[in-house]
């Protein structure tokens, strides 16, 4: 009596209860079974993934030099490899991987076998247990930035005008958000008025409202952007392009918490809480009699200026990544990363533009990238045009990016999320633990003072 057909059923009970993923391919690499731990991980039924290639539905970081092709073509094994896959809801997860040959009684290769592991609880717990840098939508590791964070909190809690400063694409609508949100007034509206946008009797009647008949097509009375943001806070944006005419109006509010409609005759209180930004110096702009001495210190009562994004580099790597899982969200795509090559790129570019650039940036590559991976190819022209001396300058004594002046302050925060694990430090640096120890030493770094 032949017992392979009962040794088969055996084999796929054992490969449904695993809690590894498993799945299997033919020589040229179709996928022949699917397990069930294979479909929870990635989130794609069995039912969906036999049949077809396995690049089309296992989206990870090395699809482009993959590891089953390369097992099939050499034999060798890998194992416990660590890589990033893309779930079905766009979601990067995680994973260790391993291969091996599939050979008949005969030697003959009738595929190949990989088994992954889901490490995205491990990395949860590596998270929880690490610093916390983020707040809001905002992202930094930057000690400049996480200065701000400690004090947004209680900046938040108060009712103080605040004036935020740093050039344009800084992220001080973030941070303006960011205060809103932590603040008692978080359920009322958050009103964004651009003050370089209109001429000023226009901004003045967005700004304040009008009564009927205060100018000629005023056919009846008009709330302003003041009525309509009371319990709430008002964020002018580009303080600095407010019309002479309309500051002095704005001091009033500062001062008197009231406003009057244009064509208006009485005045109306107002509840709201005022928070401006700008990209300009004002404190020029006063000395050459184009702002308020008055009002700039009326808003000027709690103020912070945010740095170049070039001034923070450390924060470009985990920009990126943000970036990429918004872009996949929003575009449906199922890119794991940028290559090395492109972050070289970006690490040595000094982003006139600031955060907003950057964004574009990665825009512009998933416009362009069909694969898991943007490429060189995929940024725009002018940036890889970049001479190589501008990205020899930014390194150290030409080394890669991940030997740059950065590297130290990146090895040092790894090891402190890792609490000094080295093994775990190495993984998440993406190097050889002999190799950060090298590091270790050469940035002489006191693994008790972490």
């Amino acid at each position: 009596m032949d017992d392979k057909p009962e040794s088969l059923k055996f084999f796929k009970v054992i490969l449904s209860s695993i809690a590894d993923g498993v799945f299997t391919v033919s020589s040229d690499r179709v996928i022949t079974s699917f397990n069930r731990a294979a479909e929870k991980i990635t989130g794609i039924p069995a039912s969906q993934a036999i049949g077809r290639h396995c690049q089309d539905i296992f989206h990870s970081d090395i699809c482009e030099h993959c590891l089953l092709q390369e097992t099939l073509e050499t034999g060798i094994e890998a194992i416990d490899r660590p890589v990033n896959i893309i779930n079905s809801q766009g979601e990067k997860i995680p994973i260790s991987i391993s291969t091996a040959v599939l050979r008949d009684d005969n030697d003959e290769v009738l595929g190949a076998v990989e088994t992954f592991r889901d490490l995205s609880p491990i990395e949860h717990l590596r998270k929880e247990l690490s610093r916390n840098y983020s707040m809001e939508d905002i992202i930094s590791k930057s000690p400049e930035i996480h200065k701000l964070f400690a004090i947004l909190p209680d900046i938040a809690e108060s009712e103080s005008t605040v004036l935020i400063q740093g050039p344009s694409g800084s992220g001080k609508e973030l941070f303006e958000r960011a205060i809103h949100n932590l603040s008692p007034r978080k359920n009322g509206k958050n009103i964004i008025i651009n003050c370089g946008t209109l001429p000023a009797q226009l901004f003045e009647s967005e700004l304040f409202g009008y009564k009927r008949g205060a100018f000629t097509d005023a056919k009846q009375d008009k709330e302003g952007k003041l009525a309509s943001a009371e319990g709430g806070t008002v964020f002018f944006d580009e303080i600095g392009e407010l019309p002479l005419s309309t500051q002095v109006k704005l001091l009033r509010l500062l001062q008197e918490r009231e406003y009057e409609p244009l064509g208006g005759t009485t005045p109306v209180k107002t509840n709201i809480r005022i928070i401006a930004a700008t990209n300009q110096d004002l404190k020029k702009l006063v000395a050459q009699a184009k702002f308020r001495d008055d009002l700039y210190f009326r808003l000027a009562v709690v103020k912070f200026t945010l740095p170049f994004l070039k001034e923070r580099r450390e924060d470009i790597p985990h920009l990126v990544d943000h970036f990429i899982k918004r872009f996949n969200a929003k575009t449906g795509k199922k890119i794991i990363s940028v290559s090395p090559e492109v972050m070289n790129i970006l690490m040595s570019y000094d982003y006139p533009g600031n955060i907003r650039e950057l964004e574009n940036l990665i825009e512009h590559g998933f416009v362009l990238c069909h694969s898991s991976i943007i490429q060189k190819e995929h940024l725009p022209l002018d940036l890889t045009k970049i001479d190589d001396s501008l990205i020899a300058e930014f390194k150290t004594n030409s080394t890669p990016v991940s030997e740059s002046v950065n590297e130290q302050s990146r090895i040092i925060s790894t090891l402190r999320e890792s609490d000094g694990n080295i093994s775990k430090a190495a993984l998440n640096l993406g190097i050889h633990r002999t190799t950060l120890w090298r590091k270790i030493k050469r940035f002489n770094i006191d693994l008790k003072q972490l």
